[in-house]
């Protein structure tokens, strides 16, 4: 019994780490979309506080062994970063209706193509999903830039201390700790600049104290959503991109513990993955999709069973139902915030940079042009004035450089490794 009590408390101590690791990461997303959208403070509590909760859910249920739901992997789901700029801009086009009534269209095309997505993951091996990945984090650089910078044409001299003092923070971590610690070396760093920050007094508590105690999640608390064509296709494409995305964690994973991926599991993880995003549109928060800082601690711990992540799962959805943690999330200052968002793109990037040197680029040329075309073609669309002669709804496509590297990297691999696939 005793035995049993130690392993329990092992795994909870575990899944308290899969938690820290994945919390900065889990509520950049909703205070960045948020930010976009001159949200409240009241409605960004919400949105923080749902979004952790439903981040439990997601795990929850991406942790089943179901005969027809659930990948069965330690995966730990988070929000999806490549949501950040469609979101925004469906959002700020089309209102709050059409950016979840998206979302909950985008749940259901999952759902409903994840049979026939498992059928052609081989159609995403390493040179599509590393060369997304890594535009992922490129692309979200200059947000990161923006945040340091307060958002502001000129930025004050204190703004560039603490973004600065973030970062430094955030490297020493890395250099000094090992282990645990500097696996939340991003977290540290926000805590740091944020106390900092306070003794600079430029830290706006009233968020804390005006949140309430505890809340229970809402359908459509943002209004009843709007199905809007545009904004659909949008995130169904958003959604295609994370499910690529989500094939890299789960093989992964697969690998570290040993397990199997056949056809079948991987629809049931897709199926959970949808879910997760309808459950998203109809409470008001955003998409999932698995972690990639969290694979790397299933690495490190050397722990692989999913024990820990049901922890993980547990103490989100009980912090997200105490708003004020929310709350907490919202008294970091934008120039703390877009030093811990530079470093952690630029480890996205690199996330995907680690996928692309495992591709075998001397034996098979045509990966060079494929990783080239489809990171430039991301990086220099995104946000460009180049299409600005088109009309407005094909703009919000051909300059999303998500999108646009995730086209361009399936099909170039389809043409160039059409004897391959």
């Amino acid at each position: 019994m005793e035995f049993r009590e130690e392993k329990q408390s092992q795994s909870a101590l575990l899944g308290l780490q899969h938690l820290l690791a994945m919390y900065s990461g889990s509520i950049l997303v909703p205070i960045m979309i948020a930010s976009a959208l001159n949200y409240p403070s009241a409605e960004l509590t919400y949105l923080i506080a749902t979004d952790i909760f439903m981040c439990g859910v997601a795990t929850l249920l991406q942790l089943q062994l179901w005969k027809h739901l659930g990948i069965g992997l330690p995966v730990v789901l988070g929000v999806a970063f490549q949501s950040v700029a469609p979101l925004s801009l469906i959002g700020a086009k089309h209102g709050n209706g059409a950016m979840f009534g998206a979302l909950i269209i985008s749940g259901l095309y999952v759902i409903l193509v994840s049979g026939f997505f498992s059928k052609i993951a081989k159609l995403f091996p390493k040179i599509v999903t590393g060369s997304v990945i890594t535009t992922i984090g490129l692309t979200l650089i200059p947000v990161a830039i923006g945040n340091m910078g307060n958002n502001v044409d000129k930025p004050s001299v204190e703004s560039l201390i603490l973004a600065s003092l973030t970062i430094v923070i955030i490297l020493a971590v890395n250099a000094f700790a090992k282990g645990f610690l500097k696996s939340i070396s991003i977290l540290i760093g926000l805590v740091s600049g944020t106390i900092i920050a306070a003794f600079m007094g430029q830290v706006d508590f009233s968020a804390v104290s005006q949140a309430p105690l505890i809340h229970i999640p809402t359908p459509f608390y943002f209004g009843q959503p709007r199905f809007e064509i545009s904004s659909i296709i949008m995130m169904c494409i958003i959604a295609t991109v994370s499910l690529v995305e989500s094939t890299g964690v789960y093989y992964a994973l697969a690998d570290l513990t040993d397990e199997k991926l056949d056809s079948k599991r991987l629809r049931n993880g897709y199926r959970a993955e949808g879910l997760a995003v309808l459950l998203g549109g109809i409470f008001n928060t955003f998409p999932y999709t698995g972690f990639s800082q969290n694979v790397g601690l299933v690495k490190l711990s050397g722990i692989k069973t999913r024990q820990p992540i049901y922890y993980t799962a547990f103490f989100l959805m009980i912090l997200g139902l105490i708003p004020k943690f929310g709350a907490v999330a919202q008294i970091i200052p934008s120039p703390v915030l877009g030093g811990g968002m530079l470093v952690m793109f630029g480890m996205v990037a690199l996330q995907g940079m680690h996928i692309l040197n495992e591709v075998d680029f001397n034996t098979n040329e045509n990966h060079f042009i494929i990783a080239a075309v489809s990171i430039a073609a991301g990086v220099g669309f995104n946000n460009t004035n180049l299409f600005s002669g088109l009309p407005i709804n094909l703009q919000m496509f051909l300059t999303n450089g998500i999108v646009m590297a995730t086209l361009f990297s399936i099909i170039l691999n389809l043409v160039f490794n059409r004897k391959h696939n």
